[in-house]
């Protein structure tokens, strides 16, 4: 069964805008890189909205240029005072993108702007495609190079938003033209058929730019903890545990109903073993906190996997935990490892906890970081809860949350560490986010928290962070022809909207098992593309051009199983 009718293709070039109309790109004299992105459905022009219950995928973007004197900023969207970088106005406050990364200003992001979400993007008739670098005239295209030198090079990188359902997306490209255009005497000596070769000049890179900072990254040496919430919440029905009564199968296990806690299992062995198949230099330890029972004077929290490089050991650690979270929860010892409790969803949990002691945790998660972690990597804490904050009651005082999350973050008087928080469905969404943030930074960014209300998300969620902690992942590296030669062909490249699952976007059906919608909850995904014209190119390519679109199509992941939409006859 398919619904076609629920996608989304929306225009960028500046005609489509402007005046509803398809535009091609045509650069010149070099290396040129015409582009529009676009979606389907015109009457998203109106606001860049959709009717209720369809799609909505809305795009922001970043693109620079060098000219041999280091990236200058060529265009964005949002741009509100047109200058070229990203930047935005919301309620008085103006947010940028602050130039390129720089270990001195602390003021520079230097990465598509965070803040920006399914609320506050603009609509795109405000777009502002700014000038032609070299000629200073106004642009007609998204990107529109001209009379560029050997040695020159570009960067555009899209972040999309999905908004208001799951879908599939597909990157693609439309209209290219590669022409020979003016013919030169130095040119016609090497090329006297003055083909356009212009596209088989150009190296050009296309990948997920997980981070968003228009910058390939390779894989960077870091120990990270997963700090995971272990309170009946996650499993008993009584307290809703249960997210549906859907088979799920993890590891070597089936089960008849779905739980939070099988969510969780599902997604870090998955980021796991992502880490193992990218080769990564990490270590891996897992930290659990639940509440406190009848009784007790401490809260339940403890280090389930140390710190270690054996990331079969944490996947072991990360095996079964319904039965590792019951033994916490209603178990006599409350100890993980101890076989003493009722895994059963739907048993009776009255009385088990009470309160979820997040910021005990984060001290536990951050200890065995002190103890254990190596010296001059990065330190990240993954911290997953869905419940809210509870500090303890009476004489009996504990750690909160936001004070641990600021101490863990800070360079003393422990090793400074990412905090990245996971707020699931009913978990206190703003102690959360205060949370969450950069080493040596301040809590509340956006960048480094993520808000699930369907905990069916949290295994694309991990995947996300995988994706981040490994090299980010090309999916097309060679001449821009080609790049474009495989967004032209078919439906365009499918996107997967979990990296870290074992996907190829080149060969791989579309519909694979392996490739994942992208969520619908507004998380930024960007995808990057970077190309530069090799110094030793040579004349045959002086005088030609060329002309592109580049556009992002969605459909709705229900009811459609990812092929893609139906091919022309």
């Amino acid at each position: 069964m398919t619904d076609r009718d629920n996608k989304d293709t929306i225009g960028l070039s500046r005609r489509t805008v402007l005046a509803g109309l398809g535009a091609v790109g045509v650069a010149s004299a070099g290396a040129g890189l015409g582009t529009t992105a676009y979606f389907n459905d015109t009457e998203s022009f109106e606001g860049n909205t959709l009717t209720a219950g369809q799609l909505d995928l809305l795009v922001d973007w970043q693109q620079t240029y060098d000219f041999g004197e280091g990236r200058q900023f060529v265009s964005a969207h949002p741009d509100h005072d047109r200058d070229g970088e990203q930047s935005v106005e919301i309620d008085g406050t103006e947010f940028s993108y602050s130039d390129f990364p720089d270990d001195t200003d602390e003021d520079s992001n230097g990465a598509n702007l965070p803040i920006l979400d399914c609320e506050n993007i603009p609509p795109l008739s405000e777009a502002d495609f700014g000038t032609d670098p070299v000629t200073g005239e106004e642009m007609e295209t998204l990107v529109q190079l001209t009379d560029v030198k050997p040695g020159d090079s570009g960067e555009i990188t899209f972040s999309l938003h999905l908004c208001d359902n799951p879908g599939y997306i597909w990157m693609q490209a439309d209209m290219v033209d590669g022409d020979g255009g003016t013919a030169t005497e130095p040119e016609l000596a090497v090329d006297p058929d003055n083909l356009g070769d212009l596209g088989d000049a150009i190296e050009a890179t296309l990948w997920y730019d997980e981070d968003c900072d228009n910058v390939y990254d390779g894989a960077e040496p870091v120990d990270i903890m997963l700090t995971l919430d272990f309170s009946g919440s996650m499993l008993y029905e009584e307290f809703g545990g249960v997210v549906s009564g859907d088979e799920i199968t993890v590891g070597g296990s089936t089960y008849d109903e779905t739980t939070k806690i099988d969510l969780v299992e599902l997604g870090t062995r998955r980021f796991v073993d992502y880490l193992g198949s990218q080769g990564s230099d990490v270590q891996v330890g897992v930290a659990y906190f639940d509440g406190e029972g009848s009784g007790d004077t401490e809260p339940r929290t403890g280090i389930l996997q140390s710190l270690t490089a054996d990331l079969n050991d944490v996947d072991d650690a990360l095996d079964g935990l319904r039965k590792k979270i019951a033994n916490v929860v209603s178990g006599t010892n409350n100890d993980p490892d101890v076989d003493d409790s009722d895994a059963d969803p739907f048993s009776n949990a009255s009385g088990i906890a009470t309160g979820t002691y997040i910021g005990e945790g984060v001290d536990d998660a951050q200890a065995e970081l002190d103890a254990n972690g190596r010296g001059g990597v990065e330190f990240r804490n993954i911290v997953l809860s869905d419940g809210e904050s509870f500090n303890g009651t009476g004489s009996t005082q504990f750690s909160d949350p936001v004070d641990a999350a600021d101490d863990a973050r800070a360079a003393s008087p422990n090793p400074a560490t990412n905090v990245y928080t996971i707020s699931v469905g009913s978990a206190d969404d703003a102690v959360l986010s205060s949370m969450a943030g950069p080493a040596g930074g301040s809590g509340g960014d956006p960048a480094f928290f993520n808000d699930v209300d369907d905990p069916l998300v949290i295994p694309s969620v991990f995947g996300n962070l995988a994706a981040q902690t490994g090299r980010e992942k090309v999916i097309v590296d060679g001449s821009l022809a080609d790049v474009l030669d495989e967004l032209e062909s078919g439906d365009g490249i499918p996107l997967d909207g979990n990296r870290s699952t074992p996907y190829d976007e080149l060969t791989d059906p579309a519909d694979d098992e392996n490739r994942d919608p992208f969520a619908g909850d507004g998380v930024m995904h960007c995808v990057a593309l970077e190309w530069e014209l090799p110094i030793g190119v040579g004349n045959g390519v002086q005088g030609d051009t060329l002309g592109f679109d580049l556009g992002f199509y969605t459909e709705q992941a229900r009811h459609n199983d990812g092929s893609g939409p139906e091919q022309p006859a």
